[in-house]
């Protein structure tokens, strides 16, 4: 099961914007965040694709999601204006935004390079 961030879990575990000014990525391993709304078709196509990827790459990666609904002051915070809107976040450097539903296969790249993690 993919772990729902609340504004402060999202603060513990990936970015504390409230006292940092600059991007300082709190986490252990490389992220990505799912920004979704129930309501999204596309967000439901790619949320049993991002339970998957959890399983195939276990430890090496984090997948998280936001419920834009719930949570409008980080989805506010990243300018999310589509959903799904996916951000790669690795654990050095700026963090990537990528729009809609996308296949499998341009996940497991984007890992490879934007997150640098590599399935076994």
């Amino acid at each position: 099961m993919l772990e729902h961030l609340t504004l402060d879990t999202f603060k513990a575990k990936v970015f504390d914007f409230e006292n940092n000014k600059e991007w300082k990525f709190e986490g252990d391993v490389p992220c990505i965040i799912d920004f979704y709304a129930d309501w999204c078709g596309p967000c439901k196509m790619v949320a049993p694709v991002l339970e998957e990827l959890q399983k195939e790459y276990g430890q090496k990666l984090n997948i998280y999601k936001v419920d834009t609904e719930e949570q409008r002051e980080l989805a506010g915070m990243f300018g999310i204006q589509s959903i799904p809107s996916l951000l790669f976040v690795p654990k050095d450097g700026k963090p990537q935004m990528a729009m809609g539903a996308l296949p499998k296969e341009t996940f497991v790249q984007a890992f490879e390079e934007v997150l640098g993690v590599k399935k076994d």
